[in-house]
């Protein structure tokens, strides 16, 4: 699509408070009374748990970001992973809980502008969303400036709140700690899951983010680290402070701790970092729910306006407009509703986010190629997907009926639209022919990841990545002599440089005589000087069974060819060079050898690890 690229903006910091901001708000500021009204202090526990629990999501999700740092985040990876149909589906729900999850935040502000101004919130969540829609068009650099000095703010408010409210706890408080027995603990930890969705919008502007390979992983785990030390802390700390009476059903909890050991003014203070947590949400969320319909929209699978972007700001215009339609619409809508929506959702997006993990590494796709890898696989994806099942299911029927409502949904508009417009190649087809042994697939997804990792790496080709694109692969699964190697390689170096083959072939036995060209027991480059100029050529050749070169190489499987005129000899050099850096990748032998085919061998080589010179 035209003029649908977007620029690479933000930082670590950038990222670190864009998903600090988005889970900082009404999560921690209005839902301690009402989860504490249902698990007792253990609410403490409830907040713990979600947060491990969203570790686990978070994780698999930082791992295919580093591998497809793309704009709709989830979405992307859902449907190069699970098919167009499964990506629809999670790509509306991530969208539905993202802008359900800014306006839980615009509503969540009402409780607090009683301390400063008498106004309707729907007045105050409409006219915030269209300053947020302002800000987010002009650019996402912009928008994160933004988030960055309300974050910040919002720690040294915190932090300060838990260091003076500690010595105003009261152990008597938390003497009842789980009234309600085991049972509610996990059930409210369902319920306060809304409070790390904020992860998700990480995904979602991932093609924004300069290095995103990096800097993605590092900043949702610091964000999440952080955000969940601080929830456990000052929620511990207002349950210490306030007693059963004061915090149940409080809708100003942390405001109401506050006021004890500050006064009138704490109450002020804290108020105002409950406004400053829920504007960077609602920030982060009109930033990144936009992201999701300009995805789809690339993908076919909407239609093609909310893929439009703005020719000055650059910036998916369309996508952002009919967010905010959206977030205004649901400010309508009850509290509880929203938060459960918002957590079923968010449980969804985190298990699709687990298998897609398992289906890209069992696939065994060679250009998936994660910058970070999860620890622990796949035990991690496993208490991932069984965790996120159990908790929608004790948050009850309500949420399991949700579930299969939105899902519905999504399979309803791609029924209806998306198939008929896309034909996609996705990862669970990679399973599948590799379990049954069938050819299902071509070259769409491995041609579609290598764009990806060029992209995302920022590679720009060379002399020697053209000649590798170029280049005669030879692919034999049968054990070859050394004779019988030169002589094929002298005929299709004679073709390509218009010199005799015998000369070529000669040459070749020369060159090998003077001192073996086998660098190692599975590499061997053979290189020579002709007569001509301005000539050269790169062959490549692959033997599973293994090239006699000598004694001490008895079983090469790689071969480099290189054959050049006397003024490339700097070339000449420069190709050893990176020959000698590609070899040296980690990854180099396990991809060239598991290459399905001539352009797999020719991926192996160009995408791996190495300096290029212009």
């Amino acid at each position: 699509m035209a003029n649908s690229k977007l620029k690479k903006n933000l930082k670590l910091l950038d990222v670190f408070c864009i998903a600090s901001g988005a889970m900082i708000s009404s999560g921690l500021f209005i839902l301690p009374g009402i989860a504490h009204a249902r698990a007792g202090s253990a609410v403490v526990l409830s907040y713990l748990i979600a947060g491990l629990l969203a570790m686990t999501g978070m994780l698999s999700q930082a791992e295919i970001i580093s591998a497809m740092p793309k704009a709709g985040g989830d979405y992307f990876y859902i449907n190069r992973t699970m098919g167009p149909a499964v990506g629809t589906v999670g790509g509306i729900m991530t969208w539905i809980s993202l802008c359900l999850k800014t306006s839980f935040a615009l509503i969540g502000m009402a409780a607090f502008t009683a301390f400063i101004i008498d106004l309707d919130i729907r007045i105050i969540g409409i006219v915030l969303c269209i300053v947020f829609f302002l800000i987010n068009l002009i650019g996402v650099k912009e928008a994160a400036r933004l988030q960055i000095f309300l974050v910040l703010g919002l720690f040294i408010i915190l932090i300060s709140y838990i260091i003076f409210g500690i010595p105003y706890m009261h152990v008597k408080n938390l003497e009842n700690f789980a009234p309600n027995g085991i049972g509610s603990i996990f059930a409210t930890s369902g319920f306060v899951f809304v409070s790390y969705g904020g992860l998700l919008k990480i995904a979602s502007i991932a093609e924004e983010v300069d290095e995103p390979a990096k800097t993605v992983p590092l900043g949702m785990i610091f964000s999440l680290l952080a955000v969940t030390i601080l929830y456990v802390l000052v929620v511990l700390v207002t349950s210490g402070i306030l007693g059963n009476s004061v915090i149940n059903n409080s809708m100003t909890p942390i405001s109401d701790g506050a006021n004890i050991f500050w006064g009138y003014p704490g109450q002020i203070i804290l108020s105002i970092a409950a406004m400053l947590a829920f504007i960077s949400t609602a920030n982060a969320g009109v930033m990144s729910s936009a992201r999701y319909p300009f995805a789809m929209s690339r993908d076919s699978l909407i239609p093609e306006i909310f893929g439009k972007t703005h020719k000055r700001f650059n910036t998916p215009y369309t996508a952002l407009a009919i967010s905010c339609l959206f977030i205004i619409s649901t400010l309508f809508f009850k509290l509880e509703i929203l938060v459960k929506m918002a957590s079923t959702v968010l449980f969804l997006a985190f298990v699709f986010s687990c298998l897609c993990v398992i289906v890209l590494r069992e696939s065994r796709i060679q250009n998936y190629q994660p910058k970070f890898q999860t620890p622990l696989y796949p035990w991690v994806q496993i208490i991932g997907i069984i965790g996120s099942i159990f908790l929608i299911v004790e948050m009850g029927l309500a949420a399991v009926f949700a579930s299969s409502i939105l899902i519905i949904a999504g399979l309803s508009i791609y029924c209806f639209y998306g198939s008929i417009r896309t034909n996609k190649e996705y990862a669970l087809l990679h399973l599948v022919e590799r379990i049954t042994d069938r050819e299902l697939t071509k070259r769409g997804l491995e041609d579609e990841l290598k764009e990806i990792i060029m992209q995302r790496d920022e590679i720009k080709e060379d002399k020697f990545d053209k000649l590798i694109n170029n280049a005669y692969v030879l692919d034999c699964d049968k054990r070859l002599d050394l004779d019988s190697l030169f002589k094929i390689l002298s005929s299709q170096a004679s073709k390509e440089l218009d010199i005799s083959e015998k000369k070529i072939y000669n040459k070749l036995y020369k060159r090998e005589g003077e001192s073996t060209t086998a660098i190692s027991p599975t590499l061997a480059i053979p290189h020579i000087i002709v007569d001509g100029q301005h000539k050269f050529t790169i062959i490549l050749a692959r033997c599973k069974k293994g090239i006699k070169f000598s004694e001490s190489a008895k079983s090469i499987k790689t071969v480099f060819l290189l054959i050049g005129t006397k003024d490339e000899r700097n070339f000449h050099l420069r190709a050893l060079s990176a020959i000698a850096q590609i070899v040296q990748d980690k990854n180099f032998e396990k991809n060239w050898m598991n290459a399905k085919n001539i352009e797999g061998l020719k991926d192996a080589v160009l995408l791996a690890k190495r300096k290029r010179v212009r």
